[in-house]
């Protein structure tokens, strides 16, 4: 499932980077698809921007649930972030399996084995990085249709 978010977020980037050649402004961006009704169409700029937003949103909440405490499993806060970001734009079908892909996830203390981390030093660069993620937040997109 990660292998998947990531390929499909990086081809939404990349495509974002060669739409900047094109417009100047996310404004005209957006002001593009609205007029050629493609903003909800699969493979638009403004749809992948709203998925990449969307997708930084999912790792903000994330991190909310992560440094909350430290005794919350990954498990869990994967689920409530997914919950609270994704999942109300996501068909009963990809919720389903969103749901089953919980159960790859590893510990949380294997995660931060994983990323060669500490809770210490994982929770330094998540608070260094939250702010710009409240930021990104605040920009409002046209809904991501699933």
């Amino acid at each position: 499932m990660y292998y998947f978010v990531r390929c499909s977020s990086y081809i939404q980037v990349a495509d974002l980077v060669e739409a900047s050649k094109t417009y100047d402004t996310l404004e005209s961006l957006l002001d593009f698809d609205v007029a050629n009704d493609t903003v909800k169409s699969p493979g638009s700029h403004s749809r992948n921007l709203r998925c990449v937003r969307q997708g930084l949103d999912l790792v903000r909440a994330l991190f909310e649930q992560f440094l909350s405490t430290d005794d919350y499993p990954l498990r869990e806060a994967a689920s409530t972030a997914y919950d609270n970001v994704c999942a109300p734009n996501h068909s009963w079908t990809i919720r389903t399996a969103v749901a089953a892909g919980m159960y790859a996830l590893p510990s949380r203390d294997q995660l931060l084995v994983n990323l060669e981390e500490t809770h210490q030093s994982a929770e330094k660069k998540m608070k260094r990085l939250y702010p710009l993620m409240l930021q990104l937040q605040r920009l409002k997109f046209p809904p991501c249709a699933s």
